[in-house]
């Protein structure tokens, strides 16, 4: 079985036309289709469509929020409520072409877990194109998992990876990334992206800046979750050990600049800003490596209930 999860935020006019394009495709390909749809607070009748849907074809179901939540929120009940063995998950906008699933199918036959689409040509403005790639190239020198297209809303998953990659603030984008760090392996396709028929783009300035403070969050889970010292040790031990150096330093020249035999004046420390910034290092290199005892203590006596690694297979029990 197939399952096919749909976030929905105001797409009423284009629901019946992907559901006809996603079953034409499922009747041509022998799939056995599971489709849901999660209405994450819509206000122009999405959810009617759904409902209309779900009452002609058992084959659909509908998950409806109280208020938008956010496409991750949206993607994990989603997740919860898909029954297939493949995940398939696409924007409901129609510019992610159905057709393009049995293409992801057989790249998931390579022995991949997630699959991701490339809009290698894309129907967007430039404003929007633009700073997409800036984005993705950063996404994939940061996080070593190198795909052309982080954002692409298109992918094919494994039902495993969703029993150990948890989506929660905007995280859903990194999926890949989250997915890769847990040992999954990741591929991509190109695929065929449509221009824009119906509703909006929800793109917007905010989103360059949550993106970036997103990766931020996903660099440091993927790098350092499992040993934070080791980060805000480092950075810590790094700024204490800079403003050590500059105290002594600048203790030898108050010490030097008295001694007559040298000539120098006197050297009035209270008259030297780097007192201050050697002082400021010192303290922020105690407190980063304070912050970090603190973060391995709560994950050494408060660990969450995902465990630190990742199993592929097991081998048959003993006869």
């Amino acid at each position: 079985m197939l399952s096919v999860v749909i976030p929905v935020f105001n797409e009423a006019e284009s629901l019946e036309a992907l559901w006809h394009e996603l079953s034409e495709v499922a009747a041509s390909e022998g799939y056995d289709l599971d489709v849901v749809f999660i209405d994450d607070g819509s206000t122009d009748g999405s959810w009617d469509t759904i409902g209309r849907l779900a009452e002609a074809d058992r084959r659909v179901s509908g998950i409806r929020f109280r208020r938008n939540f956010g496409k991750a929120a949206a993607l994990s009940a989603g997740f919860e409520q898909a029954r297939g063995d493949l995940v398939m998950t696409l924007d409901a906008d129609l510019q992610d072409d159905p057709r393009e699933i049995p293409r992801f199918l057989a790249e998931m036959e390579k022995n991949l877990d997630v699959v991701s689409g490339w809009k290698k040509v894309r129907h967007d403005p430039w404003h929007k194109v633009l700073p997409s790639r800036v984005f993705n190239w950063m996404v994939s020198r940061l996080t070593g998992v190198w795909l052309h297209d982080h954002n692409c809303g298109m992918k094919c998953y494994r039902r495993e990876v969703f029993e150990e990659v948890r989506l929660y603030g905007e995280l859903h984008r990194f999926v890949p990334v989250l997915a890769a760090a847990r040992g999954f392996r990741v591929g991509e396709i190109v695929i065929n992206h449509r221009p824009r028929e119906f509703g909006r783009s929800k793109y917007g300035v905010s989103r360059i800046i949550k993106g970036f403070l997103d990766l931020l969050t996903v660099k440091f889970l993927t790098g350092f979750g499992q040993r934070p010292q080791h980060l805000l040790g480092t950075i810590g031990i790094g700024s204490f050990l800079l403003g050590a150096l500059g105290l002594i330093y600048l203790a030898a020249l108050w010490i030097i600049s008295r001694v007559e035999m040298f000539g120098m004046d006197p050297v009035h420390l209270q008259q030297r800003p780097a007192v201050l910034y050697s002082v400021g290092l010192m303290l922020l290199g105690s407190q980063l490596m304070s912050v970090g005892f603190l973060a391995e203590l709560f994950i050494a006596y408060q660990a969450p209930d995902r465990r630190g690694y990742s199993i592929r297979e097991r081998t048959p029990p003993g006869q």
